[in-house]
């Protein structure tokens, strides 16, 4: 078990994943997003991929706490994987990464986890930078799935 599981149930369900950050308040934070599995752009590790508008909750969430966890299912197969996030944005900069490249990046995450290419997504350039969508790249530290799974 490993991305490739997380392959396997993203393709099935469109790339429909739960994400999971804490608060402030340590409760859970919770929404659905498209992620996909993808190279970093500075490291090459595989990644977990997803893109979060400007406005959105997760992101303060993930700059003071980066612990995540995104769950991918399919049915009632599911799974989990757990690791720190690492944003690549208008707010946000990577280290090693040019910030100019934020525009391919996010259109790479996109086909990670919808499926296409990154040229397919070329149209969106202007409305992700309008709406300042930010890079979400989560490292697996923790892996696991339901028994069966």
């Amino acid at each position: 078990m490993g991305l490739d599981r997380v392959r396997d149930l993203g393709a099935r369900e469109s790339g429909l994943a739960v994400v999971v950050t804490a608060r402030a308040d340590a409760s859970a934070q919770v929404s659905v997003v498209n992620a996909g599995v993808l190279d970093h752009p500075v490291t090459g590790e595989p990644v977990i991929g997803f893109v979060a508008r400007g406005g959105a909750k997760k992101l303060p969430n993930l700059r003071s706490r980066p612990r995540m966890t995104v769950v991918f299912r399919s049915g009632w197969d599911w799974v989990a994987v757990e690791g720190d996030a690492e944003l690549a944005g208008p707010d946000d900069v990577v280290a090693g990464f040019d910030p100019s490249d934020v525009p391919r990046l996010l259109r790479v995450v996109y086909a990670a986890a919808v499926g296409g290419s990154e040229v397919d997504w070329g149209d969106l350039d202007a409305v992700m930078a309008a709406e300042r969508h930010t890079a979400v790249l989560v490292r697996p530290s923790r892996i696991y799935s339901n028994p069966g799974g």
